[in-house]
């Protein structure tokens, strides 16, 4: 019994898993910069298995702002701190405390698009 499925569906199930595989990273790296003894060595292997797992979903195409601008912003934390230069710690506390910031306005901007006023209002006729 073998279940044949529309390329759609394959579609749908890429994107689902890219989206996922893109919030787990934002995650994990919101909380390596929270956590106060997190090394850049850790943040730097861990960041490397995220990144290979959404670099999986490459072909996936999103039309989604916030989706585009969360893969901009890792794909330039990983081009600027992983793969073009080591941090020393001093200097590595001091990505953590500003790149924490830049994960809130992302995480602003996708619950501004989860939530709105208008959709709970009661419909007039």
């Amino acid at each position: 019994m073998n279940k044949t499925y529309t390329p759609k569906q394959i579609e749908k199930y890429k994107r689902q898993k890219y989206l996922s595989a893109l919030n787990k990273c934002t995650k994990n790296l919101y909380n390596i910069f929270k956590n106060p003894t997190s090394s850049y060595p850790k943040f730097k292997d861990k960041f490397i298995k995220l990144k290979e797992e959404i670099d999986k979903f490459s072909d996936v195409i999103i039309h989604s702002d916030h989706t585009k601008r969360t893969k901009e912003y890792i794909d330039r934390l990983y081009q600027n701190y992983v793969v073009n230069q080591e941090l020393s710690e001093e200097e590595f506390n001091k990505l953590k405390s500003s790149e924490v910031t830049n994960l809130n306005r992302l995480q602003k901007m996708r619950n501004q698009n989860k939530y709105s006023k208008g959709k709970y209002k009661e419909f007039e006729f």
